[in-house]
């Protein structure tokens, strides 16, 4: 990736080292930065900053955003997640494009899975 991504995501975590490990091996991303308080991981344009939360985070939360990611098999992805310490959540969607499905990072963050079908 040739200057800053255009387009990515702020993850806040309460184990950025964790979470981070999940980002890179499930989507296969690089690291591009590393502080104590942040990893930046990026590939193809896009960039997931993995940051310490700037205050405490409630113990119930819910996402108004949510990542999605365009993968080669959702099943593959689904059984990689639960891997790495995420979860497969129930359900799959089909439109005319893709099939879609969800899963949840270590921390209980819902990521959108993309197979398209063409």
């Amino acid at each position: 990736m040739s200057g800053p991504a255009r387009f990515g995501a702020i993850i806040y975590a309460g184990s950025v080292k964790r979470l981070s490990a999940f980002y890179l091996e499930m989507f296969g991303l690089r690291v591009l930065r590393e502080t104590n308080d942040l990893v930046s991981l990026g590939g193809e344009g896009f960039n997931i900053v993995v940051h310490v939360p700037p205050v405490e985070l409630p113990d119930t939360k819910f996402n108004t955003v949510k990542v999605f990611v365009a993968v080669d098999s959702l099943e593959d992805a689904k059984r990689r997640a639960m891997e790495l310490g995420g979860k497969a959540l129930e359900g799959e969607w089909s439109n005319p494009v893709f099939k879609v499905c969800n899963i949840a990072d270590p921390e209980g963050n819902h990521i959108q899975l993309r197979e398209f079908m063409l």
